[in-house]
């Protein structure tokens, strides 16, 4: 399906890949992982061609159709569906030239070739999928220019998943989805036709979707079987035995360096020496699999609590003018919860947080009292977006800390991995891993009560989501994190609230509960849709029965026509033949029979109406029962 052999590339001087092999079968769901900025997404631009390597080739297979999502998501007039089915380009083709083809063999063609590719059943399959990814079917019948940019990137990958390409190439599509949309895209994912690749962050996602986990280290890629708990198992033991073999080559080092030391000045044992000199040369260092360490992410607490409740919502009622998003809160945060907020996407999720950050206020009566002493870091992808893009780390830190010196600014930087090479970096060239650290060195510096999360993983690699784990952990305050990532829900909230029908209500259950009960409604959900195409497809073979039956009666009429026709020619035959010059004078006998086999004639077309009007009549009254 897909081998990289021998892959050599450099950006400006810098080698991203060297002598890097790797090879994907047909059918295989592969997770790409590694460090941010080690080159995942530079490779999938070198497999679809979009880049050349300096060495090396990628072979695909030939004719090989690649499904990528696009970056000019769809925002046209066109409705969400209509979208999702043009996508598949060989269905909107067939279908066009279904409309125009008049030759019966390659009608039948078209025909079959439609059935082979399940296009009478497109319309539910692209809604199931829609679905999935949070469209209800009102959503999908609206324009894509009526959605924000966030749900236009699920329609481009409804569209990308539909069309069914024989190899997927999606670089963090969780990140656009809720736990909901997440749970259903790993659940179609494994049993997608196809084969994938796919870099994530998301460590559940990899280890429920993936078959096989491509490491991108050291310039190289290595290919582990299994998911993402199993690559880390196989990693952790090949570095074990590593090690072991680095402790055993080290105590060879000093045994030959010590024979060479003690014997080199011996001439008997001068060729012995020589000989363990060129030992030692030639001993190539065996390095550890895990060697770069992890930046920190440092986030401290307030020095002493507050007196619970720190928030307290009281009937509230939340929205925007006459809408009406979220009602009868009666929620309260106290100074030690560690909640995660589930929910769809558009429930209300975000009115929710930014009702606790004091952004909106409530409607009508109700009300939200805050702790008069309450600090709330707020972490979100606007509070990203909303960083001075001009502005260095460094310079964002002196607005905070005017009075510090230039050492302690920069030892606060450090604390979140930003050290010397990206300190000085303007906020717009930094990646979204270092403006996520930015940001939760910002939101963290007066060591707030409570952190407001939205999102707060979706531009980490896994190993600063551990770190973020351990970090939040460790942190002595309030947490609300909003999250797909079910890693780091599951490792650091103790409560989940579940926005959904309008309000905010406690979920009981665990996120496993929440998963299953979300995968027991995608299976009731497809069994529904199973049973409704088996119900269009009984539909359809009775309808076709019925036409079966009912086609006799249109080839009668059809005989009936032909007969007309027939005798009509006859008939404008004889009136030819009666007007020639002088027919009656020069052979009246012949004029005679002419006129009474004129008069037959149209006794015969106008009985062959009559049964042509019946047979016609007969025909369209039993289509006419067949269509109603």
């Amino acid at each position: 399906m897909l081998h990289i052999n021998d892959l050599t590339y450099r950006i400006e001087g810098r080698p991203l890949f060297e002598q890097a092999t790797l090879a994907i079968y047909e059918g295989s769901k592969v997770g790409l992982v590694g460090r941010n900025g080690t080159g995942k997404s530079t490779l999938f631009r070198l497999i679809k061609q979009d880049i050349s390597p300096d060495d090396g080739e990628i072979n695909l297979r030939k004719n090989m159709r690649l499904g990528v999502v696009d970056q000019e998501v769809p925002s046209g007039p066109q409705s969400l569906l209509d979208t999702v089915l043009i996508a598949d380009t060989e269905r909107t083709a067939l279908l066009e030239e279904a409309e125009t083809a008049h030759d019966p063999i390659r009608i039948a063609e078209i025909h079959t070739r439609l059935a082979d590719i399940s296009a009478y059943s497109a319309e539910s399959r692209a809604g199931s999928i829609l679905s999935g990814l949070g469209f209800n079917g009102d959503d999908q019948l609206l324009p894509c220019s009526e959605f924000s940019g966030g749900w236009r990137m699920r329609v481009a990958l409804a569209a990308m998943l539909f069309a069914q390409p024989d190899m997927l190439l999606l670089d963090e599509p969780t990140n656009y989805l809720d736990v909901e949309g997440a749970v259903w895209l790993e659940n179609h994912i494994r049993k997608y036709p196809g084969t994938a690749l796919i870099i994530s962050h998301d460590r559940d996602f990899l280890n429920e979707a993936v078959t096989h986990i491509a490491h991108l280290r050291g310039r190289k890629l290595y290919n582990y079987p299994g998911n993402y708990n199993n690559f880390e198992r196989q990693l952790a033991e090949q570095n074990r035995l590593n090690m072991a073999l680095m402790g055993k080559q080290e105590d060879e080092r000093r045994k030959l360096e010590a024979f060479v030391t003690r014997f080199k000045a011996k001439a008997s044992k001068a060729k012995q020496a020589q000989s363990r000199v060129k030992r030692l040369e030639k001993m190539a260092p065996i390095a550890t699999i895990i060697s770069d360490p992890i930046a920190p992410i440092v986030l401290e607490g307030p020095e002493r609590a507050l007196n619970p409740p720190i928030i307290r919502f009281d009937k509230v009622k939340l929205g925007y003018g006459d809408l009406v998003v979220l009602k009868n809160l009666e929620q309260r945060i106290d100074h030690d919860d560690r909640i995660g907020l589930l929910g769809k996407n558009g429930q209300g999720k975000s009115t929710f947080a930014k009702a606790i950050m004091g952004e909106i206020s409530p409607l009508e009566d109700g009300f939200i009292k805050r702790h008069k002493k309450l600090r709330i870091g707020y972490f979100a992808q606007h509070q990203i977006d909303a960083l001075n893009p001009r502005a260095s780390a460094y310079d964002h830190i002196v607005d905070l800390m005017p009075d510090a010196t230039e050492a302690q600014r920069r030892a606060r930087l450090a604390a979140f991995g930003l050290g010397v090479k990206n300190a000085e970096t303007a906020a717009g060239d930094l990646s979204g891993g270092e403006k996520a650290r930015l940001l939760f060195s910002l939101i963290g510096f007066h060591k707030p009560h409570l952190l407001v999360l939205d999102e707060p993983a979706n531009h980490l690699d896994i190993d600063s989501r551990a770190e973020l784990i351990k970090s939040l952990n460790q942190y002595e305050g309030a947490v609300l994190i909003i999250s797909h990532d079910r890693n780091l829900l599951e490792s650091v909230v103790d409560r989940l609230w579940l926005v959904n029908n309008g309000t905010v209500k406690n979920y009981d259950g665990s996120l496993e509960d929440y998963r299953n009960f979300q995968l027991e409604k995608e299976k009731n959900h497809n069994k529904q849709n199973s049973n409704e195409e088996n119900s269009r497809k009984r539909s359809r073979q009775d309808r076709a029965d019925a036409r079966k039956k009912i086609a006799p009666l249109k080839r009668i009429a059809e005989k009936i026509e032909m007969k007309i026709q027939t005798a009509q020619t006859d008939l404008n035959a004889i009136d030819k033949a009666l007007t020639a010059k002088d027919l009656f004078t020069l052979n009246p006998d012949k004029a005679v029979k002419l006129g009474q086999k004129r008069v037959e004639l149209t006794k015969i077309i106008e009985l062959l109406e009559e049964d042509w009007l019946g047979a016609l009549e007969t025909y369209e009254t039993a289509k006419a029962e067949l269509d109603a």
